[in-house]
C-alpha cells in the first residue's frame, strides 16, 4: 500500500497500491443494501472522471518512468449480519484530458 485517502483539491482516491511497476488507483463504496444498485455500480462515469483527474495529479506528482496504472473498484454490500466483497480489477480505463 503506498497511501490511504490521497487528496487531490476535493477529490480523493481512498488506496493508491503497487504491485511491482503496477500501480492500482481503488475505489471503496459500501452500501447497505442493494436498493439502489451494488456498490459496484455507484461508481458512474462522474466517478470515474474524479477518479481519472486525481490519478492524473498522483501521477505527475509521484509516478516514475515504467510503471502502468488501472482503476480497480472494491464494492462492499452489507446486508444485516452478512457483508459480501467484491473486488474488479481493471474496473474501467484511464481517462485523459488531453
Amino acid at each position: 500500500m503506498l497511501q490511504r485517502r490521497y487528496r487531490s483539491g476535493r477529490r480523493d482516491i481512498d488506496l493508491v497500491a503497487q504491485r511491482d511497476s503496477l500501480i492500482a488507483f481503488v475505489e471503496v463504496k459500501t452500501r447497505s443494501g442493494a436498493d439502489f444498485g451494488g456498490p459496484v455500480h455507484a461508481v458512474n462515469w462522474k466517478k470515474q472522471m474524479e477518479l481519472s483527474r486525481s490519478a492524473e495529479t498522483w501521477i505527475d506528482r509521484h509516478g516514475r518512468p515504467g510503471e502502468s496504472y488501472r482503476f480497480d473498484v472494491v464494492g462492499v454490500l452489507v446486508e444485516g449480519d452478512r457483508v459480501r466483497v467484491r473486488h474488479v480489477e481493471n474496473a474501467f480505463d484511464v481517462k485523459s484530458r488531453a
